[in-house]
């Protein structure tokens, strides 16, 4: 338990947390709704500091970023708690879990055991990661230091002042969408008051100069209307840009939606056909092995120039940015 950056001190000991934007009012003893931030006799504390409940060596492409580093490896870190409620969550037990449970590691041990496997990139995932922020950013600075990046896998819904702390130590950030960023199912399904404001952020992310890609899970009738779809492939790219990877995940019954079947193959090609027509050129399916929109497409020549299956990596066709068969750049970061 350490005492956090992100909090604004009221009278009568109250705080403000500042770290999402539930910005939660916490008296004595009370804790947030992300179940690891809390009032302890005036002061904020994280409950998780140095306690992450989950810790993998992964391919950087199962956060998914297909851009940033492509081929390398990530140590991802997770606690428990969340800042939504999602009915549908992958990882429920930590997100959903009460208790507040880990193993002892400090951010230097944490560096340690990055420098020893040789990993390029740490990503803080599993949970949302703005409500661990500072326990992220103490990791973050060390890995900087030994020349590791590091990058956020997060449902945007941070603070203006989140943003700001990670400006010090973020170089990339996935941003996961649901039900193609449907506000009221944000609402009804995951306990978000407002979720238009996550595409407020996402402005203030690209002008902190954070490498973006974007996720969108489609979950089948509750979740997958195209028109929907249409918004948000257009509000990317008259905000972030052509350029900006998107992620159709396939939806498999997790948590509390267990009554409904895996997204149909055939409705993420849809909303990949929409994302390809409404300008975005680089267009991904995501949770379908074997897929060809599992492979990066040069744009200018149509040759593949990074071969996957799943999250592993087959082939990279590249000179440094350069496709091998044409020679233009590609906004890939290597």
């Amino acid at each position: 338990m350490k005492g956090v950056m992100l909090f604004k001190s009221l009278i009568d000991d109250k705080i403000q947390c500042l770290a999402c934007r539930r910005k939660c009012l916490l008296e004595k003893g009370q804790v947030g709704f992300c179940g690891v931030r809390k009032n302890v006799n005036g002061r904020l504390k994280l409950l998780v500091y140095s306690l992450p409940s989950a810790v993998n060596i992964d391919p950087i492409e199962k956060k998914p970023l297909f851009h940033f580093y492509p081929g390398s490896l990530a140590l991802s870190i997770g606690t428990s708690g969340c800042n939504f409620a999602c009915k549908f969550c992958q990882n429920y037990d930590l997100s959903q879990r009460i208790e507040i449970e880990g193993e002892r590691l400090s951010p230097s041990a944490l560096v340690k055991i990055g420098m020893k496997y040789n990993v390029k990139v740490f990503s803080y995932t599993y949970n949302e990661p703005t409500i661990f922020i500072e326990f992220a950013y103490e990791i973050g600075r060390l890995a900087r230091k030994k020349g590791m990046k590091n990058t956020f896998v997060t449902n945007g819904y941070q603070t203006e002042e989140a943003i700001e702390l990670m400006k010090k130590f973020i170089d990339a950030v996935t941003v996961d969408f649901k039900a193609n960023g449907d506000p009221k199912f944000y609402l009804k399904n995951m306990g978000v008051p407002k979720g238009e404001e996550i595409y407020q952020n996402l402005k203030m992310m690209k002008e902190a100069g954070f490498f973006i890609e974007i996720t969108d899970l489609v979950i089948p009738k509750l979740g997958d209307d195209l028109e929907n779809c249409k918004k948000l492939c257009r509000w990317i790219l008259e905000n972030l840009g052509e350029n900006v990877p998107i992620h159709f995940l396939r939806f498999f019954p997790h948590y509390l939606f267990t009554d409904l079947d895996p997204t149909p193959i055939e409705t993420l090609e849809k909303h990949a056909k929409i994302a390809k027509e409404e300008g975005l050129k680089f267009v991904y399916i995501g949770n379908v092995p074997g897929h060809e929109l599992e492979n990066t497409y040069c744009p200018y020549c149509g040759e593949v120039v990074i071969k996957r299956f799943g999250i592993n990596v087959l082939r990279i066709d590249l000179d440094g940015r350069s496709c091998k068969y044409c020679g233009k750049d590609l906004p890939i970061v290597i």
